[in-house]
């Protein structure tokens, strides 16, 4: 472990940034047997601490550690997410019940006013939180050319941002769909008095046609096996002549394995999409007339 962390410029019980401080010597071994779900577990148990978790996480997947360290132990892990489709529609539920229904007051703390969770768009010029994610909200609806009188599916619509915002803004008649209780209680009583559905459903099950189709942030969710399913919903759903937007986080390689750390504690069942992966799940469906990468924000 010590060899490991010097390639990094990490030094056991150092004082700068990136150092890692160990208060138990047994943290190696879970490293080595668990990989980064041990050393996440480790941490919460109070195992070892970093002056600054960013900077040791920087020089730690800089020097490209977690690739060097692959324990047998999650190799079903990583079977079980090439060969099972973890997100049936049986399973889908739980990610409402495990992540989105922590409580609303969770989330009200680091979001903005609009319960936004995906990532703002700086580069506008924004200043604040709320700025950004409104300026984001904007360029989706211009790049969906919204106008008064169309009507937008938002395929996993969380807390309704993007519709309150282009039912104000734009004009439009609004339907939502989400798996989490808590999200559209919260969103009905935040937009009451707009034209806005909010509906707790999967998105396997919409059949009616829109004249835009929006999904932000939840085909993180989807899975490889159902990416295909995906688009034929979207494609089903969508009226001749109608735009259809998606925003995702993606990954850079394609058969990846999604990150044990990730799967146990935050999205559980969540698989990133490939920008390959995308690409075959829409082939012969859609025309790609934009594609927008601002990852960095």
């Amino acid at each position: 472990m010590v060899e490991l962390l010097e390639t990094a410029d990490i030094r056991i019980d150092g004082h700068r940034n990136q150092d890692i401080q160990i208060h138990d010597r047994k943290l190696a071994d879970r490293v080595f047997a668990l990989g980064n779900l041990g050393l996440g577990e480790a941490y919460i148990e109070g195992h070892w601490d970093a002056r600054q978790l960013d900077c040791f996480f920087h020089h730690l997947l800089a020097a490209r550690l977690d690739q060097k360290v692959k324990p047998i132990r999650l190799a079903f892990h990583a079977l079980r997410t090439r060969l099972l489709n973890r997100q049936t529609l049986k399973r889908a539920w739980r990610v409402g019940e495990a992540h989105y229904d922590l409580g609303n007051d969770f989330y009200a703390a680091m979001l903005d006013g609009r319960m936004t969770y995906t990532c703002g768009y700086w580069s506008g010029g924004a200043r604040t939180l709320q700025e950004a994610q409104e300026t984001k909200l904007d360029m989706i609806c211009r790049k969906l050319e919204l106008k008064p009188g169309l009507r937008l599916l938002d395929i996993g619509c969380g807390w309704g941002s993007l519709m309150g915002f282009a039912a104000e803004h734009y004009g439009v008649r609004c339907v939502g769909v989400t798996i989490s209780k808590e999200q559209a209680a919260w969103a009905a009583e935040r937009y009451k008095g707009l034209p806005i559905e909010f509906r707790l459903q999967d998105y396997r099950t919409v059949s009616e046609k829109f004249d835009r189709i929006a999904s932000v942030g939840m085909f993180e969710h989807v899975g490889r096996k159902n990416h295909r399913t995906y688009m034929e919903v979207a494609h089903r759903c969508l009226a001749d002549g109608g735009l259809f937007l998606l925003h995702t986080i993606g990954k850079n390689i394609r058969d990846a394995t999604p990150d044990p750390w990730i799967d146990k504690y935050i999205f559980p069942n969540g698989d990133l999409p490939s920008l390959g992966q995308i690409g075959d799940a829409c082939d012969g469906l859609f025309v790609a007339e934009d594609l927008h990468n601002f990852g960095a924000d």
